[in-house]
């Protein structure tokens, strides 16, 4: 019998824009067929919150497939699989924040209860009918309607509303605990949430020296196990992937400062200029300099990086 096909995944990077608390995805471009033209999993960096306007399909949340409608929300968390399919048009609308970062907002200086608030956020991915949570329903919508509107004072509301919606998905999960089996619960070891500690150490850690092998035990693995599981889920090594979000990391720093390439190098883990410059061209094709004098003409691909680049593509 032949060994079980592992499946690929699609890493989507987001980046919040400066002075705002969210990425907001809104408006009539999102009404469409979904999954018309992509049939794998993808999973991003940031924690998505997804409302479903109206339509009915398929969300797949990692192994679970889960029939939507209209007037339902997903909660997903960062670096975690998932995909929305649809046989006709739908309209769904969807907002982005970094969990880490409000968690240091409610719980300034405070790091246990920072970890503490991100482990009970992050625990599960829900998908719900607005009826049956219709308070998380309704903030959701609020803080929607806020980044469409754009009135006086949106970005504190909207900052406020994403701290009242962090504390209404850790009750609803708080909630939860009871149930059996949750979402993130897995049998299978090989499957995305086998790889999932390392994809979080790189996250913490992309500015530090790092190893395979302490990314292998963050994972409780082998390096040569890690390795072959690694590859086989994203198609990418592990190092590729570090670089990636190295590179990443590099492009929100330039966005956001002055400094000079040899300190942005250093700042998200390169050890040299010549390293830095080798990885960010191997991904966006163009140097540092080009692109942060260009970066409109290159931003595209870094937000939505294939990561599984399968085979000829």
């Amino acid at each position: 019998m032949g060994r079980k096909k592992k499946p690929t995944i699609e890493f989507r990077f987001y980046e919040i824009p400066q002075g705002q608390s969210c990425l907001a995805l809104l408006g009539e471009k999102w009404i469409r067929v979904y999954g018309e033209t992509i049939n794998t999993l993808h999973f991003h960096n940031l924690f998505e919150v997804g409302y479903c306007r109206y339509g009915n399909g398929i969300v797949v949340l990692d192994e679970r497939v889960c029939q939507y409608e209209t007037d339902m929300f997903t909660v997903i968390p960062p670096n975690y699989p998932h995909t929305t399919t649809s046989e006709t048009e739908n309209f769904w609308e969807y907002f982005y924040f970094d969990v880490d970062l409000v968690a240091q907002q409610i719980y300034p200086g405070n790091v246990p209860k920072q970890r503490e608030a991100v482990a009970i956020l992050n625990k599960r991915a829900d998908l719900t009918h607005g009826y049956e949570k219709p308070e998380i329903a309704g903030i959701i919508k609020s803080i929607m309607e806020e980044m469409r509107d754009k009135k006086p004072y949106y970005k504190e509301t909207t900052k406020n509303l994403i701290k009242t919606l962090f504390f209404m998905i850790m009750r609803m999960h708080k909630s939860m605990e009871a149930e059996s089996p949750t979402l993130v619960e897995r049998e299978t070891g090989d499957d995305m949430m086998s790889i999932k500690p390392a994809i979080e150490y790189i996250e913490e850690h992309y500015a530090d020296e790092i190893r395979a092998l302490d990314l292998a035990n963050s994972c409780n693995m082998s390096e040569t196990h890690f390795r072959r599981t690694f590859d086989g889920i994203i198609n990418m090594a592990p190092m590729d992937y570090l670089n990636l979000v190295r590179v990443q990391k590099a492009c929100d720093t330039m966005k956001k400062t002055d400094y000079s390439m040899e300190i942005v190098a250093v700042e998200c883990g390169f050890g040299n200029v010549s390293t830095f410059n080798r990885n960010f061209k191997k991904f966006l094709g163009t140097s540092p300099y080009q692109w942060k004098k260009n970066k409109d003409n290159y931003v595209g691909k870094l937000l939505d990086y294939n990561i599984h680049a399968l085979k000829g593509w």
